[in-house]
C-alpha cells in the first residue's frame, strides 16, 4: 500500500476565517485530522464527513495524547494511506513543535507539507489595535515562549537583549508568569513605565484587552482575572492602541 501524506497546518489565532485557504483545503481533503486544544472547533465543520477526528490537546483531569502518541499518530495513518491533516493553533513553526514531527516523518520517509499558519503574537495584538511594528515606535519585535521559571532551571532567555535590544516583545503562555517578566526586564533596563497589554482569547468573539505599566502590569492581571490564553505585548506601539481600537469600536469584542 502506498503511504499517505501528512500537512502540518497552522489554524490561525482563533479567528476560524483567519484560516489560509490552503489550510482550509487540507481540512477539507482529509482521512484524519489531528486538532489542538486552541483549534477553533468550528473549522472541524468543513471536514469529510467521514473523517476521523483525534483529540491531541490536554485538558484538566482528562487524557491527552503526548508528543510521542502525536508521532506515532501520524506515521501509523499516513502508512495507512491515508491523508493525515495536523491541525495546530496559530503556526506550525511557532511554539506549535511542528519542525519535531516533520522530523520524524522525514525519517520514516512519509511526505508531508507545512502550511503556514497566522501566529496569535501579531494577530492577537492587530485585533486589539495594537501593531507590532510602527515606523515612529518600533523596527525590531520578538517573539518569546515566556512561562520559563528560574527557580525552576527553565528560563533560558536572554533578558539583557529582550529589555533594551527589541522594541516590541510578544510573551506567550506567559500570564502566569508576569510577574517574574516583569521584574526580570525591569533589573535589565527596561524602563518600568514601558507599556504593557494583555489580550485574552485574541481574535475570537471572548477577546478583552488590558493595558498597563510594566511594573504594574502583573497586579492589574490579576485584579481583572486574565488567563491563558492571552498574548503579552511589552512595548511603545502599545500606546497605538488609543487611536485604533478597531474591535472594540465596531462591537465584535467584550468590552
Amino acid at each position: 500500500m502506498k503511504d499517505g501524506k501528512v500537512y502540518l497546518v497552522g489554524a490561525g489565532p482563533g479567528d476560524p476565517k483567519l484560516i489560509t485557504v490552503y489550510g482550509l483545503e487540507c481540512i477539507q481533503k482529509a482521512d484524519v485530522i489531528a486538532y489542538d486544544r486552541l483549534v477553533n472547533p468550528k473549522l472541524l465543520e468543513f471536514a469529510k464527513k467521514d473523517a476521523e477526528l483525534v483529540y491531541c490537546g490536554k485538558l484538566p483531569g482528562k487524557h491527552h495524547l503526548i508528543q510521542d502518541e502525536i508521532h506515532t499518530l501520524l506515521v501509523e495513518k499516513a502508512q495507512e494511506g491515508k491523508i493525515v491533516t495536523r491541525l495546530k493553533g496559530g503556526d506550525p513553526f511557532v511554539f506549535g513543535r511542528g519542525a519535531e514531527e516533520a522530523e520524524i516523518l522525514k525519517n520514516h520517509g512519509i511526505a508531508y507539507e507545512i502550511v503556514p499558519g497566522i501566529t496569535a503574537g501579531i494577530a492577537a495584538p492587530a485585533y486589539a489595535g495594537i501593531p507590532v511594528t510602527h515606523r515612529d515606535f518600533a523596527t525590531s519585535f520578538a517573539l518569546v515562549t515566556g512561562h520559563g521559571r528560574e527557580e525552576k532551571g527553565q528560563d533560558f532567555l536572554n533578558w539583557p537583549a529582550l529589555a533594551t535590544g527589541i522594541d516590541t516583545v510578544a510573551f506567550y503562555m506567559s500570564v502566569g508568569n508576569i510577574a517574574y517578566i516583569s521584574r526580570k526586564l525591569i533589573e535589565n533596563g527596561r524602563k518600568a513605565t514601558t507599556p504593557v497589554a494583555v489580550i485574552e482569547w485574541g481574535t475570537t468573539d471572548q477577546q478583552r484587552t488590558i493595558t498597563g505599566q510594566l511594573d504594574e502590569i502583573a497586579t492589574i492581571i490579576e485584579r481583572e482575572g486574565y488567563h491563558n490564553p492571552s498574548m503579552i505585548v511589552v512595548g511603545e506601539v502599545v500606546n497605538v492602541r488609543e487611536k485604533i481600537q478597531w474591535f472594540e469600536e465596531q462591537g465584535l469584542a467584550l468590552s
